[in-house]
């Protein structure tokens, strides 16, 4: 379900159920809170399987679930892998190829960097199909690509390509490798990075940030030059 690699100081998690386009149940999304919160590298890489990143929830469990608390529930299991991935002390770096959708571009906004090939494709499918993305999707696509692009991504649940993707920021690079962007961070300093993620995701008011900012400075340069 959740394929685990070690490729130097980036662990590499690969959603593994092609035969489904990796689309997620339940006890896939378990797995993946699992993999990320006890992962050991400074650096995680996401990645699909087969030719798609992720299809997002598998329909058939969305279909299965007998009423509106189970829906919640859902729901709510969702978001907080989101925020696993969000809060976990690695940098997470989504390498999408292929399709994403719906639930996949979901769990592509929480992490800190989402890369492409040439052949991704991204939409947020859920209007299409009568519900909307609730694994934080309405809430981290307007934060990322601004409300405008989020209106009319999540509205007409058109498809977009990684050119699009990059010129709107929903993706940072397109790269024939995500690989090399996750390899190229691990590269630099374990401590750093993991006070960078905690530092850039911070959302208190600007004089708590700069004040933390300094502290992590701080911090840093105890071991610096030693």
């Amino acid at each position: 379900m959740i394929a685990t690699a070690r490729e130097g100081d980036v662990c590499v998690l690969t959603l593994d159920r092609p035969g489904r386009r990796n689309a997620l149940t339940l006890d896939a999304l378990d797995a993946l809170e699992t993999a990320v919160t006890s992962a050991d590298a400074p650096v995680v890489s996401l990645r699909g399987a087969g030719s798609a990143f992720c299809a997002g929830a598998d329909l058939d469990a969305v279909a299965g679930l007998p009423d509106r608390e189970a829906a919640q529930r859902f729901a709510r299991r969702g978001q907080a892998v989101a925020r696993a991935i969000e809060t976990a002390d690695p940098v997470v770096v989504a390498g999408v190829d292929g399709a994403a959708r719906g639930g996949g571009v979901e769990l592509a906004l929480a992490c800190d960097l989402r890369v492409a090939t040439p052949e991704a494709t991204f939409a947020e499918s859920g209007v299409t199909l009568g519900l909307l993305g609730a694994w934080g999707g309405t809430v981290r696509l307007p934060e990322v690509v601004g409300r405008g692009e989020a209106m009319d991504l999540a509205l007409s649940g058109r498809v977009v390509d990684a050119d699009a993707a990059l010129r709107m920021g929903l993706v940072s690079r397109v790269v024939d490798d995500p690989g090399v962007v996750a390899r190229e961070i691990a590269s630099n300093d374990a401590g750093a990075l993991r006070a960078l993620k905690r530092r850039l995701r911070d959302d208190a008011d600007r004089e708590t940030r700069e004040r933390r900012e300094a502290a992590a400075f701080a911090d840093l340069h105890a071991d610096f030059g030693r």
